[in-house]
């Protein structure tokens, strides 16, 4: 769909160099019969290139294609109207990029995810600590010693403390076990005090596209989720999402800021050599975890029973009498981001009495610390 749309737009603007050709004598078209004069002509240039320049935009930087987009549809239209007897075609095209560029528009509107989520993001930003201090040897010698090797294989000491951190992510999800995997792409920006994680995804679903946004700041947790920016899906708040989004603000920190846990209100147990309970309390809601260690250090598994909500309970068909669900986030692959290493590629997975169901898939594209605000 996304390579169709492309296909128009590219020639749609092509099309528009008739218009230019035609007002400066550069070649005999016989398909615009009525006289262009040239400032028209170079009206019909500009619409060909500014068509021209979303289509670039489409495929190295999609985040930005509508800005030249919805320029040349207003140029486009006005000189089709006034060549409307050769060009009223070219209207049907138009309305082709209007659709999409009316969607972009909503899920910019002050109303929307993404307004929502940069103002989010501009208040948090607006009290950096008076100080940022390095992490130290001696600052994780509390931790049990796998976990300690885990600091240092994550390149944790001799590196600032982490008061913020802000990502883009890549990746898939999926609704059922047998549903198929729709594309994602979601940014993310986390602090640390007041305990913040502000995530917002977008992906379309059956042809329409859909914005989640989860929004966790200080003691209290949101989940929504619109399509096309107006049809709200999902609304949840109140205790249970409070406690679940809770476990994925740790494993966050344990997996992409591990900085963090230094001055973390974390209980650590050692279970094994290779294994450790981990128990955070924030804003009264308690919850742990078991994480899993490699020869490395590397954390190959997080696993947690505090993350359960009623409604995926019933979303899945389980009664409150069947086995706790249990969620998971298997690490696939670590590389290195300047000197820290991540995990690269994760997967979200729910533990049903049927089996594993992993419902979502990322791959880090981009991460930042410490953030300046803005």
């Amino acid at each position: 769909m996304k390579y169709l749309f492309l296909f128009i737009v590219v020639v749609h603007g092509l099309i528009h160099l008739m218009g230019f050709t035609k007002a400066f004598n550069l070649a005999q078209l016989e398909q615009l019969r009525a006289p262009i004069t040239q400032p028209v002509g170079l009206l019909w240039l500009a619409a060909a290139l500014l068509f021209l320049a979303s289509a670039v935009l489409l495929l190295i930087a999609p985040d930005w294609w509508w800005l030249p987009a919805a320029g040349a549809v207003v140029i486009s239209q006005g000189v089709i109207i006034a060549s409307w007897s050769d060009a009223k075609f070219g209207t049907i095209a138009n309305l082709i990029v209007l659709v999409p560029l009316i969607i972009v528009g909503l899920g910019h509107a002050p109303w929307s995810f993404r307004a929502q989520y940069e103002r989010n993001v501009v208040a948090g930003l607006a009290s950096p600590p008076a100080q940022v201090t390095l992490v130290t040897d001696a600052d994780i010698a509390k931790f049990p010693a796998v976990v300690q090797k885990y600091l240092r294989f994550a390149g944790v000491v001799g590196k600032p403390r982490v008061w913020n951190y802000r990502l883009r992510f890549g990746g898939a999800m999926r609704m059922s076990p047998t549903a198929d995997w729709m594309p994602i792409t979601a940014d993310q920006q986390s602090l640390v005090n007041p305990p913040t994680r502000l995530f917002i995804a977008e992906g379309s679903r059956s042809g329409l596209p859909f914005m989640a946004f989860h929004r966790y700041v200080s003691a209290g947790a949101t989940f929504q989720v619109r399509a096309v920016s107006l049809v709200s899906m999902v609304d949840d708040k109140g205790p249970e999402i409070n406690r679940a989004e809770t476990v994925t603000l740790f494993n966050d920190m344990c997996l992409l800021a591990p900085a963090t846990l230094i001055d973390l209100p974390v209980v650590w147990e050692a279970i094994d050599p290779q294994t450790v309970r981990a128990t955070y309390t924030n804003a009264g809601n308690t919850i742990s975890a078991l994480l899993s260690f490699d020869e490395r250090g590397a954390i190959t598994n997080f696993v947690s029973d505090s993350r359960e909500r009623s409604e995926e309970r019933k979303g899945f068909g389980l009664a409150p009498t069947d086995p706790t669900m249990r969620w998971s986030t298997p690490v696939h692959e670590w590389r290195d981001f300047n000197g820290r290493m991540l995990p690269v590629k994760t997967e979200t997975i729910w533990h049903l009495p049927s089996g594993e169901f992993a419902y979502g898939r990322f791959e880090i594209l981009s991460i930042e610390y410490n953030v300046a605000g803005r």
